[in-house]
This record gives C-alpha cells, sequence and structure tokens, in this order.
C-alpha cells in the first residue's frame, strides 16, 4: 500500500509521512492486529507506568513515554561507536556499524519531535506538570531503561531489540487507541512550530496516528534487527 511501506530511517532519515485516508487505514489495522507478547521486563515497565500516572491515556503521559522512548536507540549508538574504535580498521565493517548509528540517530530524532509536539499541546492546554512526577522519575526510569537496554544489547543484540519491539508496539497501540476515544480530535485543527520538521496535519487526530504509525515502523526495524547478527 502506498504510503505505508515501513522505510527504513537509515535509508531514508525520515519515516514516512502519511496522508490522511492512509492514517485511517493504519490505525484500522493497529486495533485489528494483537499486541506482542511482551517480555516480562516490558510488562514491569508498564504496569510502573500504569500505576504512577494512571491507566487512562493522557497526553501527560504519553510525554513520559516519549522521554523513555529515546534511550534504547542512545544506548545502541553508544555501543555502535565503541564497536567502531576496535574495528576501524576493518573499514568495511565500520561503514556498517555507523550505518546502525545513522539508523539510531533518525529513530532518536523521530522520538524527540513526538516529545516536542506533546510538550507543545500540553503547555496549550496548560495541564499541572509536577517536577518530580514529570521530570525526576521519568529520568531516573529512564537511566535504568538505558542501563538495561545497554546491557542486553551486550549480552544478546535480540533481547535488547525485542525489549524496544515490546515498547513500541505497545506504544503503537496505545496512540492508535487514544485517538479512538477522541473523536473530536477529527475536527481540532492542527498546528505547531514543528510543522518543518514532523510533518503538517489537518487535524490532531491524525498527527497522534502518525505518531502511532512511527511506533510501527520503529517496532518492525526493532524486529528485523532481531533476526540480524550484532554487526555484519
Amino acid at each position: 500500500m502506498a504510503g505505508e511501506e515501513t522505510t527504513s530511517p537509515a535509508a531514508s532519515g525520515r519515516l514516512p509521512r502519511l496522508t490522511h485516508e492512509e492514517l485511517r487505514r493504519a490505525q484500522s489495522r493497529t486495533l485489528e492486529e494483537p499486541r506482542r507478547r511482551y517480555g516480562t521486563a516490558a510488562r514491569i515497565l508498564f504496569t510502573l507506568l500504569d500505576a504512577v500516572y494512571g491507566k487512562p491515556r493522557t497526553l501527560s503521559k504519553f510525554k513520559v513515554l516519549e522521554l523513555v522512548a529515546r534511550v534504547p536507540y542512545q544506548a545502541w549508538e553508544q555501543i555502535a561507536f565503541i564497536a567502531i574504535t576496535h574495528v576501524h580498521t576493518r573499514t568495511g565493517m565500520a561503514r556498517r556499524i555507523h550505518e546502525r548509528v545513522a539508523a539510531s540517530r533518525a529513530q532518536q530524532d523521530n522520538e524527540m519531535f513526538h516529545l516536542l509536539v506533546i510538550e507543545e499541546l500540553i503547555a496549550r492546554a496548560g495541564l499541572p506538570q509536577p517536577q518530580i512526577k514529570f521530570f525526576w522519575l521519568p529520568q531516573a526510569v529512564a537511566f535504568v531503561y538505558y542501563q538495561l537496554s545497554w546491557l542486553l544489547f551486550v549480552v544478546r543484540p535480540s533481547w535488547s531489540y525485542r525489549l524496544n519491539a515490546d515498547f513500541e508496539d505497545h506504544a503503537e497501540h496505545e496512540y492508535m487507541t487514544m485517538v479512538a476515544e477522541h473523536p473530536e480530535w477529527e475536527s481540532e485543527p492542527f498546528g505547531s512550530e514543528f510543522d518543518d520538521d514532523f510533518g503538517h496535519f489537518a487535524s490532531l487526530a491524525d498527527v497522534f496516528r502518525q505518531i502511532g504509525h512511527d511506533e510501527r515502523v520503529h517496532k518492525l526495524e526493532s524486529e528485523a534487527l532481531m533476526k540480524e547478527p550484532r554487526f555484519r
């Protein structure tokens, strides 16, 4: 289906922007598909987030998700640079590792714009953001998640990729479900100072559908990497 191809961030530098109709189809596809069978670490994380931030899907809760979402890509990028220092004389392998770095950076940037768009919406709505709950605690969770992602990759890369695939699958389904819960967003126009960076969308519903589709692309990327050796 044109526009819904899951282009690798490493190949494109930017994830595909879908049309309104493509976004609606992407949402339907996500809601019809079962969630992944999450591993223990992912289930613990999701349970913790529900316990602290509640089960309802809110902008503030998604802000926390996005603060954590970038962490695995940062861990993989750091490991890749360490690997390059050890294999730099083998230029072919060093280049292939750097391609992984480029992919991780593109995914980090995409997650960053998710965070900035949500932060902008929170500011416009004037939602309270207590520092302990929405800054310090997410930073602590992100720190632990970074260490876990790093350790799992060192021991067995597929474990780290699986954890990220679980996280991204959860985010994909949560975003698409949130849109279904807010039919009023279909007629709510969207404008942002990040339009030129993230994309131009006709409605708030389409913004969150696009974010959900982005998470799907990240998930599929991690699922593909689960099947590959550490570095080729």
